[in-house]
């Protein structure tokens, strides 16, 4: 499967940013997804995930309350909307596929990586 995260941009302290994350393919459905970021001289961190048909989700606990992820699997789509960015959310944004119907929280349990996307909270 091939991922395309699109949607991240230059946003103040206190704002929101929707992630989208289109994937190719007919199987979408069958792969739990997840959200990732790394910041610059840092290792790549798990944000958010969410499993096969949306039911069950986990976040890092610094974004709980602020960051909600979801899917549309009848457009192989999956997004994270981000409200109350602060400038510690910058980073680059990744989406991944996990080709299991649970979600995970750990870098090494995914199969598929999207290019990223950047995000840039200003003070």
């Amino acid at each position: 499967v091939q991922l395309q995260a699109s949607g991240g941009g230059l946003v103040q302290a206190g704002g929101s940013l929707r992630l989208s994350c289109a994937a190719s393919g007919r199987t979408f459905s069958r792969y739990s997804m997840g959200w990732f970021r790394q910041a610059p001289g840092k290792e790549r961190e798990f944000v958010a995930a969410i499993n096969w048909n949306g039911a069950t989700t986990y976040y890092k606990e610094s974004v709980k309350g602020r960051f909600t992820i979801s899917r549309d699997n009848t457009k192989s789509t999956v997004y994270l909307q981000m409200d109350s960015l602060k400038p510690e959310d910058t980073a680059v944004y990744y989406c991944a596929a996990r080709i299991y119907p649970g979600a995970a929280q750990l870098t090494n349990e995914y199969n598929y990586w999207g290019l990223g996307t950047q995000v840039t909270v200003s003070s």
